[in-house]
């Protein structure tokens, strides 16, 4: 798994690096400029091999890579021979050492260009995004949007991935389509900005599938028709329904593969309900009222010599409540868990057709500074799966219209991003480092590849972004130092740019020590 995941984590990191250095190795070659080394990675060298004046290297570090130019160092630009001069970076104009320098961003924006293209004219199989279990008093369920809606636009425009959700902080969201139980619907919304996306992160889609089980832990199907199941449908998405008045339970056959939707139950012995209910709580409610708990309560197994070990919970055993308070999900038991400082907790549950009471004293571990409270145990949850849709090929003209638009929509939502970064009206704590683009690196990988791509895409943008940041030993620094040239009508002092650089690149280590402190604080 772990040689899975950086195999992975190469693939997605090493075409942006690549290119980005192709851009500069390109434009250098182009202005003739000496190349002498052209390496993908950092620190010692695992590959190298020379062509003319270029040695190409793949290093052992891959998390980046670097071009490196003769006469690049502007404080050695004197001891350079009259003769080699025409090679030499720093002896080029202002307009070569612009391209040079821009050669690296401008490659990543063309990538992300020619990903999107890729996929556009191709087709894409992309997740449908749902909605999650929305409650009552939230802004989005106000605004006339439900649980399992399937987000398809956001005024008139196509949804095709999470970030599409977000708009320009100047705009407004006035209409939001969506599929709901198999039909289209437009919901007039009122939404500043990036709001929506924020009030939509909020609920996952961690939807669970219409098992519930009794006492002694035998499974059943909920169903709203007589005689027949549909595993699609969720509990989240039943309790939504209106006019129901009774349900129907059919008990599963024992041994069954719960990542199948075609799951066998026995009609001759089910079960029906009379239920009304107008959200998510009374449902369950009544349901615990007649004998059923939720299938993610169940106990799937138990830690060794853990605190839930320790007093007997074993595999099956369903929670009921804790401290009293009933649970109506495995979130909702782990969520209360952590409001109670206590050294011991109450639980209630159902052990082989029995209920028992055991007192529990949960193991405390700390995370980001707060405590975390644990039993040991973990859910037979079972959630339903990712929904994938089919998009039509936008034909070759069609794509490079859109794959345009999508490169600069994307260049905008990066730059709106770092800007409320700067403003604080985002954490810094958002900031992820290698173990974080890994991670949604593996994680899209094994959802989808044009998920995988539309990230590649996204990333790379934000690449060539951030390098033209005006911070010396980046790009934009470069850049910056040929715009001062430009205006101070000469090179800059020697101690100038000793300055400068030195204020970059302590900036630079900086934002890498925080991004890499946020990874070690999420994954650790």
């Amino acid at each position: 798994m772990l040689l899975e995941k950086i195999a992975i984590f190469i693939l997605f990191l090493g075409p942006l690096v690549f290119f980005h250095e192709l851009g500069h190795f390109l434009f250098a070659r182009l202005f003739g400029v000496r190349v002498e080394v052209f390496s993908l990675g950092f620190g010692p060298k695992l590959f190298k091999k020379k062509y003319g004046d270029t040695e190409y290297a793949v290093s052992i570090i891959p998390l980046g890579g670097y071009v490196k130019m003769f006469g690049d160092d502007p404080f050695s630009k004197e001891d350079i021979a009259i003769e080699d001069r025409p090679f030499s970076f720093t002896h080029q104009g202002k307009f070569a050492r612009f391209w040079i320098v821009m050669g690296g961003p401008l490659a990543n924006f063309i990538l992300a260009f020619i990903i999107f293209f890729t996929l556009l004219i191709s087709g894409e199989r992309l997740p449908e995004i749902k909605i999650g279990a929305l409650p009552l008093e939230s802004v989005i369920y106000k605004s006339g949007l439900r649980t399992g809606d399937t987000l398809l636009k956001v005024n008139d425009t196509d949804v095709y991935n999470p970030t599409d959700l977000m708009v320009d902080s100047k705009d407004t969201i006035e209409k939001i389509t969506v599929k709901r139980l198999g039909q289209i619907i437009d919901v007039k919304v009122d939404f500043k900005g990036d709001k929506f996306f924020e009030e939509v992160i909020k609920y996952p889609p961690f939807l669970r599938k219409p098992i519930v089980v009794d006492s002694n832990a035998q499974e059943y199907v909920i169903s709203i028709e007589k005689d027949k199941i549909n595993l699609k449908d969720s509990v989240e998405e039943l309790s939504t329904l209106l006019n129901i008045t009774k349900v129907y339970l059919y008990p599963l056959l024992p041994k069954q593969d719960f990542s199948n939707d075609q799951l066998i139950v026995d009609f001759k012995k089910g079960i029906e309900l009379p239920i009304q209910f107008n959200d998510l709580k009374s449902m369950l409610s009544q349901l615990d009222s007649r004998g059923f708990r939720t299938i993610d309560l169940m106990v799937r197994s138990v830690n060794m010599n853990s605190p839930a070990d320790k007093i007997g919970i074993r595999e099956k055993d369903i929670f009921l409540s804790l401290e009293g308070e009933k649970v109506f999900s495995f979130e909702d038991f782990r969520t209360k868990l952590q409001a109670y400082d206590k050294k011991e907790v109450s639980v209630e549950l159902w052990s082989k057709g029995k209920l028992n009471k055991v007192l529990i004293s949960p193991e405390v571990t700390q995370v980001d500074g707060k405590p975390l409270r644990l039993l040991g145990v973990y859910s037979f949850i079972e959630v339903q799966k990712i929904n994938f849709v089919h998009t039509k090929s936008k034909g070759f003209f069609g794509s490079i219209k859109y794959s345009g638009l999508r490169t600069w929509d994307s260049v905008k939502k990066t730059i709106d991003g770092f800007v409320k970064l700067i403003t604080n009206q985002i954490s810094l704590k958002t900031i992820g480092g290698p173990l974080a683009i890994g991670k949604v690196a593996h994680d899209s990988f094994n959802t989808s590849l044009s998920y995988f791509f539309q990230l590649m895409a996204l990333i790379s943008v934000n690449l060539g972004v951030i390098n033209l940041f005006p911070i010396p030993v980046l790009d934009g620094g470069h850049i910056m130092f040929i715009i001062l040239e430009l205006i101070n009508r000469g090179p800059l002092s020697r101690r100038k740019m000793e300055i400068a650089q030195q204020v970059g690149l302590s900036i630079l280590l900086m934002l890498m020590v925080g991004a890499i402190f946020n990874d070690v604080s999420r994954f650790f």
